[in-house]
């Protein structure tokens, strides 16, 4: 599928506000609400666009685990899909060359010591299994923009900040759960959906879903193939750093435009950062003319051949329809 300047520009309004609704997405476009309707009902009945919740990164992404497992040849699919199926990884690639997978693993203590100690090594195709884990988060999925939109339209997306609710952190409560579940697979659903689905009256729905926002608790993730939205080359990036400089660089790559994650992490490289480029030239221009500065001691450039799962969304290959869920 190929996607055309308009159903680009709608999903890079959608990674600013997954929620927002037809008529506000129209404005900041300047087309229809009609228009707009039609669009996403096509992205999202194809597959091609989700849009899911995320929870709060830092509750998730501290202590989260980073596989590099190298595999086989001719075993990496069936690696990757293992992998996939699991609940708690959310992240899924195989890397350029055929031989490893990249994945995050999110899960408790017990989760973790099945995976690294008994059910990886208990797999005839693994050979070898490095392992690091996320100390801090810079940046993550929900943070990333393509950037085709001018600073007016992000404007009417993003207003003022919803001011921040008195008192301690909001705890969710059975129905606040409730609807973060049913708001998982699909951020989009109305609040009459949700309110029908959990069985509360829709103006308590609505209310709660205001509370939650203001909670920072609606985080959401346009999941979208980056090709499709002329990002061509997707490469994980390993980085040493002197430990005087790793706070500033994690600071000024989560800041630049083509990062979508920057974890300083454990191991003999102490920063990651995951970066989508238009071609394998700009990809060059960002290695000398961003990491260049930061004075990184050595610097590991991995290629993803093909993106498996993404915010725990399973992704389609070419020419396939829909396919798994989180």
């Amino acid at each position: 599928m190929v996607l055309d300047t308009l159903d680009r520009r709608l999903v890079c309004a959608l990674q600013l506000d997954g929620r927002a609704e037809p008529g506000l997405l129209a404005r900041a476009l300047g087309v229809s609400a009609r228009t707009v309707t039609r669009r996403l009902a096509r992205l999202r009945g194809t597959g091609v666009l989700r849009v899911v919740l995320l929870p709060r990164a830092v509750d998730e992404a501290v202590g989260a685990l980073l596989l590099r497992v190298r595999v086989l040849r001719g075993q990496v699919a069936a690696v990757a899909d293992a992998l996939a199926a699991r609940p708690d990884v959310p992240f899924v690639d195989l890397m350029l060359g055929g031989q490893e997978v990249s994945a995050a693993v999110v899960t408790d203590r017990a989760g973790r010591d099945r995976l690294l100690y008994r059910q990886l090594p208990g797999t005839d195709a693994v050979t070898e299994t490095t392992v690091h884990a996320a100390l801090h988060l810079f940046a993550d999925a929900a943070q990333w923009q393509a950037g085709l939109l001018t600073p007016d339209e992000v404007a009417v997306l993003n207003p003022a900040p919803v001011a921040s609710l008195p008192g301690p952190p909001v705890e969710p409560d059975a129905l606040d759960r409730a609807l973060l579940a049913e708001l998982g697979a699909d951020a989009r659903a109305s609040a009459a959906a949700v309110a029908q689905a959990v069985g509360a009256p829709e103006s308590t729905v609505r209310r709660r879903l205001r509370r939650l926002a203001a909670a920072g608790l609606l985080r959401t993730h346009a999941t979208v193939d980056p090709r499709l939205l002329g990002m061509t080359v997707d490469a994980n990036l390993w980085l040493a750093l002197p430990p005087a400089r790793l706070a500033e660089a994690g600071r000024a790559l989560a800041a630049h435009p083509q990062v979508h994650g920057v974890l300083a992490t454990s191991g003999p490289h102490n920063l990651m950062a995951a970066v989508f480029c238009p071609d394998y030239e700009a990809l060059y221009r960002f290695t000398t003319e961003v990491l260049g500065p930061l004075g990184a001691d050595r610097v590991e450039t991995a290629i993803v051949g093909r993106a498996v799962k993404r915010a725990g969304v399973r992704l389609a290959l070419p020419g396939e329809g829909r396919r798994g869920s989180r």
